[in-house]
């Protein structure tokens, strides 16, 4: 850009007025004005215009990425929902592996079954309530925090001092 002080402005302004006159320098002086005014707004037109085309040109660049990215993870999912049904498929044909890895033995289900009448007897049984306490059987389970707080002293309200 120019560079254009104090003194090079007032020895244009000292040339115009000898040149132009002191008659015709403000009307001249206005018609620069404008006329620069003029320049300013089409430069500030301009660059508006250029931005503007940066940023369709940043939006379509960006519209066609998302557009990639979609592609591919509908891409992926179609891949993978393929494979799934696949691999269903192969599963449905042979029914003898499903079986054989979920198969329990008779004695296992047999210790289960006791395991199970053994517990529900514990929580129904007629056993009357001292025999249970007499013999160390729990009627109802605390945790540790509970019996903390029931065997806690109990502490004195704060004396006032009025």
């Amino acid at each position: 850009m120019i560079d254009l002080g104090i003194s090079k402005l007032a020895l244009i302004g000292v040339v115009a007025l000898i040149v132009i006159g002191p008659e015709k320098l403000p009307r001249v002086a206005r018609m620069a004005g404008t006329l620069l005014g003029r320049a300013q707004r089409y430069i500030n037109d301009v660059k508006a215009e250029v931005s503007k085309e940066i940023e369709l040109d940043e939006l379509r660049k960006m519209q066609k990425d998302v557009q990639e990215a979609a592609h591919h993870v509908e891409q992926s999912v179609s891949q993978s929902w393929n494979e799934t049904t696949e691999e269903l498929q192969s599963i449905a044909q042979e029914p003898s592996t499903l079986y054989s890895t979920t198969y329990v033995s008779s004695d296992q289900l047999a210790r289960k079954a006791k395991d199970f009448r053994r517990k529900k007897l514990a929580k129904t049984s007629a056993v009357p309530a001292w025999y249970k306490n007499r013999h160390g059987q729990r009627n109802h389970i605390v945790s540790g925090s509970a019996r903390m707080a029931r065997h806690r002293a109990k502490s004195r309200p704060p004396v006032s001092f009025y």
